[in-house]
């Protein structure tokens, strides 16, 4: 990830959308991140809605609070778990 001060920020959006991103560049003002210009990779629309959603996150946050680390289930449980639902 790259950082740039808003004071040095000289390049257009536009420029930035012809040649890329590889990786996201924060801009900051006295130090202070304000913004960030994220590359998306093969156009996910949804990843990026839902990660600047603030409803969606407080969900996020509040299922992370409701579990403790190292409780609840594996993915791969739960993948055997749905493959054993479809069969029935």
């Amino acid at each position: 990830m790259r950082t740039i001060d808003v004071a040095d920020a000289t390049t257009t959006l536009s420029q930035y959308a012809r040649k890329g991103l590889k990786e996201a560049l924060v801009v900051t003002r006295r130090g202070k991140p304000v913004m960030a210009l994220t590359p998306i990779k093969k156009g996910d629309w949804e990843s990026v809605a839902l990660a600047t959603s603030p409803k969606f996150m407080a969900i996020i946050e509040r299922s992370r609070a409701s579990h403790k680390p190292g409780t609840g289930i594996s993915t791969e449980e739960m993948r055997r778990r749905l493959a054993s639902k479809r069969s029935k």
